[in-house]
């Protein structure tokens, strides 16, 4: 069994991390970074014999620990994720890995050097529209792609008082939080884009980080269009597919949040990642005589689970990495290269900008 230490238990510990590494029987969560007494006490109720510790360094410096997983804010992903490679640690970082592509690439470099597992927690991967997407992409659901449009819409017209990702910082702002998910989706899709162009907006009074994104990604044979705002109170879609064949149109997100939130463990929940019926998404297609169909597409069962147990299966030797880390860190480059798009106001290129996907 492998020993984990949890670095971080605010909602990015608490919610996408500890549940899943208690539920998988190869790891055991040993210790936690808990140092607010309600943080002590959720972890004593949820994980009685996981042990809270003050400080990263209780962690890194702890012989019996096999893994450390950092899930705290950006600004210390880099220090804390080489930290513990320097000890000896496999490592796995949360979303996005760094605040920039050159701490990606030192990191990476690193962890080959040690012969240690280094990955990035892109759970998006394992969410059940995405991955109702994917399939009917491989499908060719809409005949040929001409258009794929993908957002993460919220509304919250005020500002959370003291919160990192609301202040101007590096790695601060929705496109880097949330469109890390994006953007890493669109790469596992399409792989590398030719060019991006980048509207990067600060929208809400009084705002200092960017709240409103569109980025648009240009492929030889269709355009990849990524958006987040939080002044959208009405629902919008969260994937659109638009094809020579005809459309498919998704509402709704990933139950498996909500759930994690409201406390319920994945292994015990036998309907753990099903979605309810209400956020079924829409095919609309006409076969070659013009004759149009319209279904309700049943969506595939989110499993967030697969991101820990492809962890111990890499660990084992059972199976390659599934989020590498220069995936991770072509999400960041991405990222980096949508801020010059913008301060320029003009397209660029990606040739030779990618180490995963060129």
């Amino acid at each position: 069994m492998y020993k984990v230490g949890l670095i971080g238990f605010s909602i990015g510990g608490q919610v996408f991390h500890a549940p899943f590494i208690a539920g998988n029987p190869a790891l055991q969560l040993y210790k936690v970074t808990a140092r607010k007494e309600e943080q002590q006490t959720l972890l004593a109720e949820r994980y009685p014999d996981a042990i809270a510790v003050q400080s990263a360094t209780d962690i890194f410096d702890d012989p019996v620990i096999d893994i450390v997983v950092v899930a705290t804010s950006n600004d210390v992903h880099y220090d804390f994720a080489k930290a513990a490679l320097l000890a000896g640690k496999h490592v796995v970082v949360e979303k996005p890995f760094t605040n920039t592509s050159a701490e990606g690439d030192e990191l990476i470099a690193l962890a080959a050097q040690k012969n240690l597992l280094l990955t990035v927690h892109h759970n998006a991967r394992f969410h059940s529209d995405f991955k109702t997407v994917r399939k009917l992409i491989q499908e060719k659901a809409v005949g040929r792609l001409t258009n794929y449009e993908a957002r993460y819409d919220r509304f919250r017209n005020y500002l959370r008082e003291g919160a990192w990702r609301e202040q101007n910082l590096p790695g601060s702002g929705i496109h880097y939080d949330l469109g890390a998910h994006l953007i890493d989706q669109a790469l596992q899709l399409f792989g590398a884009p030719t060019s991006l162009f980048a509207d990067l907006r600060v929208q809400r009074d009084g705002a200092a980080a960017v709240d409103d994104f569109e980025i648009i990604l240009s492929y030889p044979t269709h355009k990849v269009s990524l958006k987040g705002q939080m002044l959208a109170k009405l629902p919008t879609p969260r994937y659109a597919l638009y094809g020579t064949g005809g459309c498919f149109v998704k509402p709704g997100t990933d139950p498996q949040e909500d759930l994690l939130r409201s406390g319920s463990l994945p292994h015990l929940n036998a309907d753990w990642g099903i979605e309810p019926e209400s956020t079924y998404g829409t095919l609309a297609i006409v076969d070659a005589h013009q004759v149009e169909t319209t279904k309700q597409v049943v969506s595939e069962r989110g499993s967030g689970q697969d991101f820990y147990a492809n962890v111990v299966d890499v660990l084992q030797g059972k199976n390659t990495l599934n989020v590498q880390p220069e995936q991770a860190r072509d999400v960041i480059r991405i990222l980096e290269l949508c801020e010059q798009s913008w301060n320029k106001k003009t397209v660029i290129s990606l040739a030779g900008e990618l180490i995963a996907y060129d």
